[in-house]
């Protein structure tokens, strides 16, 4: 390994390091598909992640930090494998800064024991046709992906053991934060590097429309700071024509989670991603995009009101959650609770008032806060019979499909979350969804409710760090946020 590091000095070694590794692979791979031999074992040696280290000597007693992340609890080697350092380099920076400043850490650079898969490197942009061998034919020679050895061990609690007994470093390692921006770009359609650190989760396409109406208003206003990505490899700039009307033309419908980013300068934006419908599609969603380490992720959807008071158009402030989806339980024991962060539940409250106009007396009669219950069956109301005892022991006010999953993956994920919904129907008193009726509440509540999400993210702005809830904090956490 080499000699200690400035967290800058650092960074850029791992860019250095990652750069000659990728550019070796993709050189590897075009050579052999021209007709030219595959890697020797020396050179093969040369396709490997870089590693960053970080070394805590020091036996006294350590500091007293109200921070949730940029903590190191015990003395010894933190390690972890890094791809893609030019995107992270800002985070990077801040993790290591924290750990340098406060417990005088030494930071090395070296290379990792982990190979880079060739499929992660890359893409239908680079000018390698990889259908001139299948990818049998490529896996005899070349690093390849191998998903026996990406997992959330770290995540869950129980970290693999290191020969050189190196604790986790962060929350995930290179093959596992690749795997993920492959899955974003196929699922999203829109480049993982656009995805901003404030994600809105929505499931209805309405909700799309008028944040795609919004962002573009935006970078229309201000073409200096703001770009807005789409699927399909969509950007719409200032400069161009029809901006609202270009990006909803994009093929959003040719993917099955699709991603709209407003970029801002300074990577302060907004990522809207219309999961659709299930607590399926909220994993897989959120797994990926936790690599990424958000700042906070909502989900703005609809619910069914279980209340005789609610009305069509309330709001379902979520301070609790009863999972009955069954998507999560093994990752997350049932018998675990799945705090709200008060940071989120505060500014979601703050915002409903200020977008609504009404005073804090008019709001309660809107707006109720309570247990949400998510089921994976659309159809659960058929089942109401069997459910019915529950429901009324668990004091629920709502039901929806993606909320429980939403909240459970930001506790398990170290993401804080937040869950704003709109009661669309009441199904257990009758009023049900019908063609009619919906279109009506559609073009009423949606564009309210969406302010309301996005007005949440700008109060959360103004203090990030306590954002970062301790409640998302094990024992035994890795340094990294």
């Amino acid at each position: 390994m080499s000699k200690p590091l400035t967290p800058k000095q650092a960074v850029e070694e791992l860019e250095s390091r990652f750069s000659a590794a990728t550019s070796a692979l993709s050189e590897a791979v075009s050579r052999y598909l021209a007709g030219g031999p595959p890697p020797a074992a020396a050179e093969r040696a040369t396709f490997r992640y870089p590693e960053l280290r970080v070394t805590h000597s020091s036996t006294a007693a350590p500091p007293r930090i109200s921070r949730a992340y940029g903590q190191l609890t015990w003395p010894g080697d933190y390690a972890v494998s890094v791809t893609q350092p030019a995107y992270f380099r800002p985070y990077l920076l801040e993790q290591l800064g924290l750990l340098v400043s406060d417990y005088g850490a030494k930071v090395s650079v070296g290379m990792s024991e982990t190979e880079i898969p060739y499929a992660f490197v890359l893409d239908g942009s680079r000018s390698i046709d990889v259908e001139k061998a299948p990818p049998s034919e490529l896996a005899r020679h070349f690093p390849y992906p191998q998903l026996a050895l990406v997992g959330d061990a770290v995540v869950d609690g129980s970290p693999p053991v290191r020969a050189d007994g190196a604790r986790p470093l962060a929350l995930f390692d290179a093959p596992r934060i690749d795997y993920s921006l492959k899955r974003l770009q196929h699922y999203t359609g829109a480049p993982w590097s656009h995805t901003q650190p404030w994600i809105l989760f929505t499931n209805y396409q309405r909700y799309v429309e008028e944040f795609v109406r919004w962002a573009a208003a935006k970078v229309q206003a201000e073409p200096e700071k703001y770009r807005l990505s789409c699927p399909g490899g969509i950007t719409i700039e200032g400069d161009s024509p029809d901006p609202a009307e270009t990006a909803l033309a994009a093929p959003w419908r040719k993917y099955q989670m699709p991603a709209y980013h407003l970029m801002e300068i300074g990577g302060e934006g907004v990522t809207l991603v219309n999961i659709g419908v299930g607590p399926s599609n909220a994993k897989t969603m959120t797994d990926h995009l936790a690599v990424l380490r958000p700042h906070c992720w909502m989900m703005i959807g609809h619910c069914g009101g279980l209340r005789h008071s609610q009305r069509i158009g309330d709001y379902v402030l979520a301070h609790a959650y009863w999972r009955r989806d069954k998507v999560l339980d093994e990752n997350v024991p049932l018998d675990i609770p799945i705090p709200a962060i008060a940071e989120v539940q505060v500014a979601l409250q703050q915002a409903a008032q200020k977008v609504s106009g009404d005073d804090k007396e008019a709001l309660k009669k809107r707006l109720r806060t309570g247990t949400v219950v998510s089921y994976a069956d659309r159809n659960w109301e058929l089942n109401y019979q069997r459910e019915r005892t529950l429901l009324s022991q668990s004091r629920a006010v709502a039901v929806d499909m993606e909320s429980a999953c939403i909240a459970t993956q930001g506790f398990r994920l170290r993401v804080p979350y937040g869950v704003l919904l709109c009661v669309s129907d009441k199904p257990l008193h009758g009023e049900i969804k019908l063609p009619g009726a919906a279109d009506k509440f559609y073009d009423r509540a949606i564009g309210e409710h969406l302010k309301i999400g996005i007005e949440t993210i700008e109060i959360l702005k103004r203090d990030k760090s306590s954002l970062h809830s301790r409640k998302l904090r094990s024992f035994d956490e890795p340094p990294f946020r």
